[in-house]
């Protein structure tokens, strides 16, 4: 006769077991997702923000989330997506950036970036900052943003 607790003990582990697989396939990959030739506009004067822009790479067999993006050179980093609404912009928040394997999101002016907040160093052109964008599997993915005066 089967229990009611040993039930519960078998779920628990087929549940814990899924989750260790679903880490061990996401570690297989570590490196499957890339950000190239990121950049910072540098902004005007001592302006406590800054935009950032990149392209964001997915080489994985299976889709991936980006959920969160940090550096130790901001207090405060988001993604953001600007829109155009009968001739306004608007701008919200993105807390999930889904990306299909194989696909290519790119940051740029007007459209997706990060949203830079608080910085913790001076910003000058030519300098390189780091940044950590988070993944929904739990996974980091770490980049570089070059401080820029304009597009390039």
């Amino acid at each position: 006769m089967i229990t009611k607790p040993f039930v519960c003990v078998l779920l628990g582990l087929c549940a814990l077991a899924t989750s260790a697989a679903a880490a061990a396939a996401a570690a297989a990959e570590p490196a499957c997702v890339s950000v190239r030739g990121g950049w910072v506009r540098l902004p005007p004067g001592a302006m406590p923000m800054a935009a950032g822009y990149a392209t964001i790479r997915n080489d994985c067999r299976s889709a991936v989330v980006v959920v969160g993006a940090g550096s130790k050179a901001f207090g405060d980093v988001s993604l953001h997506e600007t829109t155009r609404v009968d001739g306004i912009s608007r701008m919200r928040e993105v807390t999930r950036l889904p990306i299909a394997p194989g696909a290519t999101v790119d940051l740029k002016p007007g459209g997706l970036h990060l949203m830079l907040m608080q910085p913790e160093v001076p910003l000058k052109e030519g300098a390189t900052l780091p940044l950590r964008l988070s993944l929904e599997d739990g996974r980091k993915v770490d980049a570089t943003l070059q401080v820029r005066k304009a597009v390039h």
